[in-house]
């Protein structure tokens, strides 16, 4: 069988190349009424006055509903902090006020017009520092009375959560260090520009809402949306469509309550889509970052002691916060020997657009910080920073600091030589204006469950039904088409997958932390093993054999071992089975049994654990133009750790897009908010993504350890190439101007002006 580690065609890529892929943008119902959304156009204040009534009599306006048409509780994912819509107070610019639907746009445009709106603006909550100072402004006064969804956490004032971590013997080490290196390094928000805007269509019938979305997990989609309308999960059907880009923005609800509201008002079909601008400003984007490190440093570069102090910005509600306060515990510790360490990670309420998911979440802008900071530990000593490094890193056995062994940590050392032998540290960035600049990290495989139900066909195809969405990375047009069709002796493209239907499909935890092909690839191997069996009785039946004696060969054929001749199509068996009244399915899932850690380590430890880990080492080399400040990335090499390789093709697209969007962090991608709580960047063009002239030539060095728990060994692939990129860029910089850099995106400016310090530096006494 030979499906699995081949170049197999995506099962969506004719339809995809070719235009014929519906999105939910392309996506149309008979008789669908067009939806508006009337927006915030102020960070906070109080609303004094709104009169929809001029908007409820423009010609060919179907309803117009705020919040006293609809349910007057919060939701929210992780903490009940949400409304649907603004009512009495404005929390952030963009927030929903009042929904309009009409027979067409120009009609919805006239009547958010003509809604009068007045609001008492006040000056936003917007810096980090000084909304967690005692006596600042409170984000949501009410705080106390949110409930949390799961467990509680602690939290205070415009802290919405918090986690910490004191354990023994971080003083003592201080105080016996040799050096102690403190830094502190920022990070920006980082809009996913998908090319799709958030769109839903909803209708409403009998009761019962049906959505159709591209989204990465229709699942949460119906759970969340149930819980925002005080409805029951089983009102609402969710149906996938393709998705023109997520990148982690489309897994939490969005825009489909209002579109299922005014649908249920007008008993009509309503289709509501975000324009670029509004999707901008209300994106559940990455959110911006303050980490502060201080680390104890024995004379040889040995790593004693830390301490991390992290804050996040939440935005104006908790999303997934929450749960992310956990990570930089357990990256603070992940690849090196850092010795105790004391982390306090904080996610604070602001007066801006809620924060959220992104590819790689948290760990790009922890994982600058921290190999940033390495690079300044090695400058402070004089020593080599690749050397430092390999000094500290973490062994077979050794643990992160949630108690959690890593049995194959030594696998990062091994992506650290296969690095070097491709592109040698010391001939490397080394030109005038040039440097070189490297960073490693450990990231996880998402453990939720995903679940299948395989069908063999009359015609000899599988058919393949499951939860699980297709983002556009491949994770099911190729790793799971090929592991379906690996178990069954098939060709990958006689395996048929439906899309996503909550309805029909069976649950799957959605598109995130690249875990599809792991989790699901898992759950199709187990449905595997019940289909092959039922195909067996009936076949054996057919062939007069035992079905023990048989065996799947490729081609899509079921014979007698030993017996070449004795042998039949499985759409024989498949014919054969119905004629006789049998079925051949079978069911299948997994999730990932959570490693063993230890639960006294911190406090507030929503997300305690990094299941099935990979090891990644990047290294950047850059020339910096002393002119005009602008960077170029000349070289870029990944060592990525994979488990083993179902399809390199989809394995290498991600990398290359990994390291594109590591690049526009770094380099370009830019939200700035004004003191006005207000994004200076309102299009994607002063947004300024990487284009293809930026981006260098990707070289990739893909390390196999199969994993025994993941479906021939896979583990996840899609997600961890963005997490080191800006790490690995920002220290080539610096060494290439010969000063610090210590936050992103470096922009020209910031070049010229550390270029100016390291001058002043080298002119100093």
């Amino acid at each position: 069988m030979t499906s699995v580690g081949t170049r197999a065609r995506r099962s969506d890529g004719e339809a995809k190349v070719t235009g014929s892929a519906v999105y939910t943008v392309d996506f149309d119902l008979p008789g669908a009424l067009t939806a508006r959304i009337l927006r915030s156009p102020v960070a906070r204040g109080k609303i004094k006055r709104l009169d929809v009534s001029a908007a409820r009599d423009v010609a060919g306006v179907w309803a117009v509903l705020t919040a006293d048409d609809a349910p007057g509780h919060r939701s929210g994912l992780a903490i009940k902090d949400q409304l649907l819509f603004a009512h009495e107070r404005i929390l952030y610019e963009g927030e929903p006020i009042a929904v309009v639907a009409a027979d067409d746009r120009d009609a919805a445009e006239r009547a958010i017009a003509a809604i009068e709106l007045e609001i008492e603006e006040e000056d936003p909550v917007v810096d980090l520092d000084e909304a967690v100072k005692e006596g600042s402004p409170l984000v949501h006064p009410d705080w106390e009375s949110f409930e949390p969804v799961h467990s509680d956490f602690p939290r205070q004032g415009n802290v919405c959560a918090e986690m910490l971590s004191e354990p023994e013997g971080v003083d003592e080490a201080f105080e016996e260090a040799h050096l102690v290196v403190e830094s502190e390094y920022r990070a920006g928000r980082q809009y996913q520009a998908y090319l799709e805007p958030r769109g839903v269509v909803v209708e409403y019938e009998s009761g019962r809402y049906t959505v159709h979305v591209s989204h990465q997990f229709p699942f949460n989609v119906r759970d969340r949306m149930a819980a925002a309308l005080d409805i029951r999960p089983s009102s609402i059907r969710v149906v996938g469509h393709h998705i023109g880009g997520g990148f982690g923005a489309k897994l939490d609800l969005g825009i489909e309550p209002y579109a299922a509201l005014a649908a249920k008002a007008t008993g009509r079909p309503v289709k509501l889509v975000n324009e670029r601008t509004e999707d901008l400003l209300t994106c559940q984007c990455r959110e911006g970052a303050i980490v502060r490190i201080r680390t104890a440093v024995g004379e040889d570069g040995t790593l004693l002691a830390r301490e991390m102090d992290v804050l996040l910005d939440s935005g104006a509600a908790g999303t997934d916060g929450p749960y992310l306060v956990s990570i930089p515990l357990i990256l603070a510790g992940a690849g090196y020997r850092v010795g105790p360490t004391r982390v306090r990670a904080r996610t604070v309420y602001t007066n801006t657009a809620p924060t959220g998911a992104f590819r790689g979440v948290s760990g790009t802008h922890l994982v600058f910080a921290m190999e940033r900071h390495l690079d300044e530990i090695a400058n402070r000593l004089g020593m080599d920073r690749r050397e430092l490094r390999i000094r500290n890193l973490q062994q077979d056995g050794d643990r992160l600091l949630n108690g959690q062994e890593l049995p194959d940590a030594s696998i990062l050392g091994k992506a650290f030589d296969a690095v070097q032998k491709t592109a040698p540290w010391s001939e490397a960035g080394r030109g005038e204006n040039q440097g070189v600049g490297i960073a490693a990290c450990v990231w996880l495989t998402n453990p939720l469950s995903g679940s299948v139900v395989m069908k063999m066909n009359e015609d000899g195809t599988l058919g393949l039904v499951t939860g699980a969405t297709e983002n556009g990375s491949g994770a099911v047009a190729m790793g799971v088409t090929q592991i379906a069709a690996e178990e069954l002796g098939l060709q990958a493209e006689d395996v048929v997958v439906s899309f996503p239907d909550t309805d029909s499909s069976p649950y799957d935890a959605g598109s995130q932390g690249s875990r599809t092909t792991h989790i699901v690839g898992r759950a199709v191997a187990e449905a595997a093993v019940e289909l092959r069996e039922k195909i067996y009785e009936v076949a054996g039946q057919m062939l007069e054999a035992s079905p023990a004696d048989l065996e799947l060969v490729d081609g899509g054929r079921v014979g007698v071992k030993g017996s070449p001749g004795s042998e039949l199509t499985l759409a024989e068996v498949a014919a054969e089975a119905t004629a006789t009244g049998k079925i051949l399915s079978a069911t299948g899932s997994y999730r990932t049994p959570a490693p063993k850690f230890d639960p006294t380590c911190a406090t507030g430890l929503l997300f305690p654990v990094f299941p099935t880990p990979t090891y990644h080492v990047h290294q950047a080399e850059v020339e910096v133009d002393p002119v005009t400040g602008k960077v170029t990335v000349l070289r870029y090499v990944v060592a990525q750790e994979v488990g083993r390789v179902i399809n390199p093709d989809g394995i290498i697209g991600q990398i290359q897009g990994g390291v594109a969007q590591g690049i526009g962090y770094a380099l370009y991608e830019n939200l700035e908010i004004g003191r006005n709580g207000k994004y200076r960047q309102r299009t994607l063009e002063a947004y300024r993504l990487p284009l293809a002239a930026d981006m260098p030539d990707v070289e990739y060095i893909l390390l196999e350890h199969p994993d025994p728990a993941g479906p021939y060994g896979a583990k996840g692939v899609a997600e961890p190439p963005v997490v080191p990129v800006a790490a690995a860029i920002v220290n080539a910089i610096c060494d290439a101007v010969g000063a610090p850099i210590d936050s992103i995106p470096v922009l020209p400016e910031h070049v010229l002006d550390a270029m100016d310090q390291a001058a002043k530096l080298a002119e100093s006494p």
